[in-house]
């Protein structure tokens, strides 16, 4: 279990991209991650684009980056909501600082875009934000995975397997 005891926000807000979320939870939980799901509020039941629903452990203001070691965020329409909230951004702004791994996968770019950590960056997402990123500072790329020291980034659902096996791999280093 090379994950245990390494704790992970999982952000979530409806319209999430259900595979973008579930996926790699599951996954980090299998390897002995405590993973929390964390939305605007608390116990709330949010409902991914294909009807999946996820349950948030906590609310954006019940917890601090200090107590986690990674941040994930899902795609799917839900990134454009995340953005908006101030707490999102600066969840996103201090595992930066902090150089603590950051998932982003699909249109979760938009997040890192908000909270304006791109510059400079190497990164990929769906190709329907690459001019979004490349906006932001960032180089873009088409390829399933790419990782810039603590940001790892992905562009769809097929591209899990290798997306999560890196982010666990980075998260197992920290």
């Amino acid at each position: 279990m090379r994950l245990e005891n390494k704790k992970v926000i999982a952000l979530v807000e409806d319209d999430f991209e259900d595979l973008e979320l579930w996926y790699p939870v599951l996954r980090l939980q299998e390897e002995g991650a405590i993973v929390h799901l964390v939305g605007k509020e608390a116990k709330k039941k949010y409902i991914g684009k294909y009807g999946v629903p996820a349950e948030s452990d906590y609310a954006f203001h019940d917890i601090k980056t200090d107590d986690y070691d990674a941040i994930l965020v899902p795609g799917g329409w839900a990134p454009d909501k995340l953005r908006r909230y101030p707490e999102v951004l600066q969840f996103v702004k201090e595992m930066d600082e902090a150089k603590k791994p950051i998932g982003q996968i699909c249109h979760a770019g938009w997040v890192l875009i908000s909270a304006n950590i791109l510059q400079g960056k190497k990164v990929t997402s769906t190709p329907g934000i690459k001019d979004d990123m490349t906006n932001a500072g960032a180089t873009w790329y088409d390829e399933a995975v790419i990782v810039d020291g603590h940001i790892i980034s992905s562009r769809r659902p097929p591209d899990l397997p290798p997306y999560v096996k890196e982010f666990a791999d980075i998260l197992a280093g920290n």
